[in-house]
């Protein structure tokens, strides 16, 4: 009986010890994440400026509207509306940015321009 005892602490403590190291392993690769995307230069900078709304809407309308907005209601990308509501800032400057998903073609303003359509970005929620 105490064998059976014995063997049966010995498999919680292995289990504890992995459950252990797969919560620190998560949670390493979360923070390392986070950091990656407040240490972007690019991302700093833009987020250091003040945006300009006016300019916002203009980089808006000649680059975006194409595609986020219609009056028929039939766009190829998603509605804007409360994007900031869904994501962050630094999201939303690399999915700008990235062209990571099509039809979204790769985008490269400034970081004052960026700046200026991430604040006007914030004002459609």
């Amino acid at each position: 009986m105490d064998n059976q005892l014995i063997k049966s602490s010995l498999k919680l403590q292995r289990l504890l010890v992995i459950v252990t190291i797969l919560v620190l392993t998560i949670s390493v690769s979360i923070l390392g994440i986070y950091w990656q995307q407040n240490s972007d230069p690019y991302i700093k900078e833009v987020l250091s400026l003040e945006g300009n709304i006016a300019r916002g809407h203009d980089i808006f309308q000649i680059n975006c509207a194409g595609c986020h907005v219609s009056q028929t209601h039939e766009s190829v990308g998603p509605s804007l509306k409360n994007v900031s509501k869904r994501k962050s800032d630094s999201d939303i400057i690399k999915q700008v940015t990235s062209g990571k998903t099509p039809p979204m073609p790769k985008f490269l303003p400034t970081s004052q321009e960026m700046a200026d359509l991430l604040y006007y970005l914030k004002q459609l929620d």
